[in-house]
């Protein structure tokens, strides 16, 4: 009888042992599972901190390209910067002089080797009175227009040639030199890390234009510095020298020395820059201002937007 009873609960035996098997197996799983489900969630959020830190500095770095693009004259990066200058303490009264100036910088492909640049200023101007305390002319001015050929893929010195004109496009007397101008116009610069350093310089001569207006053999000289900071705001200075070659050595020079700060910002999706210098007149012609304020905004059309 007992013999029997051991086969009868013999298969009982074994389906209990199965199932002791069965359930420390799931058991165990299921523990290594919940144990290795933070460290996967751990290593998840790693992985998304990381892609999401190669994408800021990504962003950086295309920022970082674009500021000395916006800080190249001749860069190939179509731009339309509009710059307001007032010019303050004009002639006895201290009267001041506003200009309102659309600059687009456009650069076209020749070759594979070669690009040119144009850089057309067209400005909106004020110009009060210098012998009474009220009332001026409000115009157009006189149309500069210059163009630079540049190297596509220059070296560590970046440089530009070509000429550079005055269009008697001013709708008053007082608002431009009658005479159409004509001269050379050359650019050079580096930027070796976060540093712009160049100069633009430019003469022209009259060759055109009513003879009762005097001739022009006039200078300018641009020299600008820049050094990009961080979250992409960036220290400027570029002041336009003038020296007017015909008038007496005293009212030749004008020099402003001075400085300003600028930022790249995103509106929408358009890239656009600005910024502010304010320059001290060291050496003014007599009636001309003594300090000036610039107040730039420029907007931005990098490749393929």
């Amino acid at each position: 009888m007992t013999r029997k009873r051991n086969k009868l609960l013999r298969p009982m035996n074994t389906c209990r042992r199965i199932w002791r098997g069965y359930v420390w197996f799931s058991s165990t799983t299921a523990f290594f599972l919940l144990a290795l489900c933070p460290a996967n969630r751990a290593q998840l959020q790693t992985q998304n901190q990381l892609n999401a830190a190669s994408a800021v500095e990504t962003a950086g770095e295309a920022n970082d390209s674009l500021l000395k693009s916006v800080q190249n004259p001749v860069a190939d990066l179509i731009s339309v910067p509009i710059l307001n200058t007032t010019n303050f303490n004009i002639g006895p009264n201290n009267r001041a002089q506003n200009v309102l100036a659309a600059q687009p910088v456009i650069p076209a492909n020749l070759t594979e080797d070669w690009m040119l640049i144009s850089r057309i200023i067209l400005p909106l101007t004020w110009q009060p009175y210098q012998d009474k305390s009220t009332g001026g002319q409000f115009g157009l001015g006189d149309m500069t227009p210059s163009f630079f050929l540049a190297p596509r893929n220059p070296g560590s010195v970046i440089w530009g040639v070509g000429p550079a004109m005055v269009i008697p496009t001013a709708t008053s007397n007082i608002l431009g030199q009658g005479k159409f101008s004509l001269g050379p116009s050359v650019v050079v610069l580096a930027q070796p890390g976060q540093w712009t350093l160049g100069a633009l310089v430019s003469n022209v001569w009259s060759v055109a234009g009513p003879g009762s207006r005097p001739p022009v053999n006039r200078m300018t000289f641009q020299y600008f510095l820049a050094y990009n900071l961080k979250h992409d705001w960036y220290l400027t200075s570029a002041p336009i020298l003038v020296a007017d070659w015909r008038a007496q050595a005293g009212n030749r020079w004008l020099v402003p020395v001075g400085g300003g700060v600028g930022k790249l910002v995103t509106i929408g999706s358009r890239p656009v820059d600005f910024a502010a210098t304010f320059y001290g007149n060291a050496v003014t012609p007599a009636g001309t201002p003594t300090w000036q304020m610039n107040l730039q905004m420029t907007l931005l059309f990098p490749q393929g937007q």
